[in-house]
């Protein structure tokens, strides 16, 4: 994500966020398979389809509701799924709406695996995993580091 959209997305979601919480961290991302599923032909969209409804049900069991497109952000106090506007090229322009949260306690580790082009994320909370596709552009590294961060210091 573009560290201008990580500033607007701080801003914007403000006044979703609890007493005193502040957005750390975030990336845009989408359920794991969805850029698969949009691939012409049978197969990929097959399997694509497939691999997003296995990361809706793992994040559901995780207490994570996705959609898309989405940003996850980190808080001091919680994981957080937004919802996003995006433009005609697919670029975040806007915060939404809160879609879902999970507070900081009930997530067990953050994940990030690079792939050719972008990174996979996988989220565990509450015994379940929830596997996301991240843009090459996105610091999902860094997402991951200040988790671990904020997690020690919980």
């Amino acid at each position: 994500m573009a560290s201008d959209f990580a500033a607007q997305l701080k801003e914007e979601a403000r006044p979703l966020l609890e007493d005193g919480e502040e957005i750390i961290a975030s990336i845009v991302a989408q359920p794991r398979g969805t850029t698969t599923s949009r691939v012409g032909g049978l197969g990929p969209q097959s399997i694509g389809g497939a691999w997003a409804g296995k990361s809706k049900k793992g994040a559901d069991a995780a207490g994570l509701a996705l959609t898309n497109p989405m940003a996850l952000a980190l808080s001091d106090k919680r994981l957080i799924v937004f919802g996003i506007e995006t433009s005609a090229m697919g670029k975040p322009k806007a915060v939404k709406e809160l879609v879902s949260a999970v507070p900081i306690g009930e997530v067990e580790s953050i994940r990030v695996k690079r792939l050719l082009v972008g990174k996979t994320v996988t989220v565990s909370a509450n015994g379940a995993e929830a596997k996301l596709e991240v843009g090459a552009g996105q610091d999902a590294k860094g997402l991951a580091e200040q988790f671990e961060r904020v997690k020690a210091g919980a």
